[in-house]
């Protein structure tokens, strides 16, 4: 339970975090790049496998670690994007509505079962999405480019907790966890970097120290994570759905107390459906 706890606390940190970028001006791109190496130094530094760079490619995992690095990096773009220009709440309901994704994954994957609760909670779920991007006083022309981002958050989040779990399961062993989170860090800077060049822009301190910051607390919940798979008996159904509404709630209450985020009657709305649907999923 205490790993579930900790990945709850640095999960909705990240939020607060990229919406900090906004107010100290720090480039999105670069503050990823700096926090995936920052998290890779942690992740390599605090890995008791002993290893050789050159044996990585070999590992059973490596492919799958490619692959989510390139979502990560991705997906940590969209969520920088939605943070700021749609609220923390918005952001955190949209990759943690996401939670429909790897349980129909869990369905084909692992013959977990889909009872009609878990159908109206995906169905909710949708409409969370829906209406907590909605804004006051907007034209179909204004509202339609701030739904993109979260629909894109929505779809990235969920091909990644799909990808996490199925990989963690089948090919991650135990005493490797902080070593694949590492290198799967390492992996996402580097194509960080490759994204940079196509459009590079000053590197600032402000940028590094942001990086920094996110990057401890990104790796932690990643690692608390995969740590909570490890050790937890539920579904993976169940406990992604109590994991998500846990940051679901934190974000949203921490996006209203420190940055006076104003939610609507839409907006609350969709917040309390998000609550709703992934207790009938937990169910």
């Amino acid at each position: 339970m205490i790993y579930l706890i900790l990945c709850v606390i640095f999960s909705s940190a990240i939020y607060i975090v990229f919406k900090l970028f906004e107010r100290y001006k720090i480039n999105i791109l670069q503050g990823i790049i700096v926090n995936y190496f920052v998290a890779f130094t942690i992740g390599i530094s605090t890995s008791n496998t002993h290893f050789y760079l050159s044996e990585i490619p070999d590992k059973p995992w490596f492919f799958g670690a490619l692959f989510l690095a390139f979502m990560f990096i991705s997906v940590f773009n969209v969520m920088g994007i939605t943070s700021q220009k749609n609220g923390v709440s918005v952001a955190a309901i949209a990759g943690k509505m996401a939670v429909v994704i790897p349980i129909i994954a869990g369905v084909i994957l692992y013959n977990e079962k889909l009872n009609s609760l878990k159908i109206i909670g995906i169905v909710l779920a949708l409409l969370a999405v829906y209406f907590t991007t909605q804004k006051n006083n907007e034209s179909t022309l204004n509202t339609k480019p701030s739904i993109i981002p979260p629909v894109l958050l929505f779809i990235g989040a969920g091909i990644i907790d799909t990808s996490l779990k199925y990989i963690q399961t089948n090919y991650v062993p135990s005493n490797d966890t902080a070593l694949f989170s590492g290198i799967l860090f390492g992996l996402a800077g580097l194509i960080g970097v490759v994204f940079f060049l196509f459009k590079p822009k000053p590197i600032t301190l402000n940028n590094v120290l942001g990086g920094m910051v996110l990057g401890i607390v990104n790796y932690y919940s990643i690692y608390y994570l995969l740590k909570a798979l490890e050790t937890d008996g539920m579904q993976s159904s169940e406990f992604f759905s109590i994991n998500n509404v846990a940051i679901v709630m934190l974000s949203t209450l921490l996006g209203v107390l420190f940055f006076k985020e104003k939610l609507n009657t839409k907006n609350k709305l969709g917040v309390f459906i998000a609550i709703i649907s992934i207790l009938l999923i937990s169910l």
